[in-house]
């Protein structure tokens, strides 16, 4: 009597497709949160631009028909204000994006033993956190593709009415593609910190921690990315820096390009540390 064996079947070529889908459904409340705040920001930036600033001239030609002399600077404020806040919401983010792959991504599957359980399930460890880094590292790419041509926008169309310049922190991050590298770092720290910690809460503290003091460090030292200024007159949008001389908004891009060159770097060096650190624990 011949015996049939089973024929197994390819989970490496079904297992990326699962993992995609295990990651979406674990963490759909968070990834759901990620993409209403991106919507909500951004819809709320096209109607400061398009109906509060239009509200906001208004006033201020009534004022002045009326022989007013400081017009519509409370108005002014309601446009400006909020513009404000949008930017340093978004431009710090990343201590949210730290605090869930700390804590929940990373930390919360390896302390409850869930992580374990995928990797006896035909998933390697580097397949397993390969997907669980693809999913949120594409949401957050897409979030800053849609929010920072917005916020240009809506930076540049009302300046009058806005007393922030280019060289504020959250407004120099926000206007470019520093904002997403931020975003990717924190994640790749977040996962860092939850892989050699292997616990939610404690990965969470660090990995928010870590990225608070990288981001001071960078803002500290940012005005010593590129070369200053020290001759001709000065334009009235620069950036002071601590001895005297100045940065002129069109050493915007080096400036933006530079600072996010080196939070890229820090980025992949944490990620490769984050798999070959799992690699060295599941040997």
């Amino acid at each position: 009597m011949s015996t049939v064996r089973a024929t197994p079947s390819a989970p490496s070529a079904v297992a990326p497709k699962g993992l995609v889908r295990t990651v979406l459904r674990l963490h759909r409340t968070a990834l759901i949160v990620w993409a209403v705040f991106v919507l909500g920001t951004t819809c709320y930036l096209v109607w400061l631009t398009e109906v509060t600033a239009d509200s906001v001239y208004e006033t201020q030609a009534a004022c002045l028909r009326n022989g007013g002399t400081f017009c519509g600077l409370t108005e002014a404020g309601d446009y400006a204000a909020p513009m404000s806040w949008i930017s340093t919401f978004f431009s710090y983010s990343f201590w949210a994006v730290a605090a869930w792959a700390g804590g929940a991504l990373i930390g919360r599957e390896l302390e409850s033993g869930t992580a374990r359980l995928a990797w006896t399930q035909s998933v390697t460890p580097t397949r397993w956190l390969a997907a669980k880094l693809a999913v949120p590292a594409l949401l957050i790419v897409v979030g800053g593709a849609v929010f920072v041509p917005v916020y240009r926008w809506a930076w540049s169309a009302h300046r009058n009415l806005m007393t922030d310049n280019w060289s504020y922190p959250d407004v120099f991050a926000a206007r470019g593609p520093a904002v997403v590298a931020y975003g990717l770092c924190a994640l790749a720290v977040g996962t860092l910190a939850g892989l050699a910690l292997r616990r939610s809460l404690p990965a969470l503290a660090v990995s928010v921690a870590v990225m608070v003091v990288l981001n001071q460090t960078i803002e500290r030292y940012g005005e010593d990315f590129w070369p200053t200024v020290n001759n001709g007159w000065p334009p009235e949008d620069l950036w002071l820096t601590r001895d005297g001389t100045y940065h002129s908004p069109s050493q915007f891009w080096p400036m933006h390009l530079a600072e996010t060159g080196i939070i890229l770097t820090l980025t992949a060096l944490a990620t490769t540390a984050a798999f070959c650190l799992l690699r060295r624990r599941t040997a």
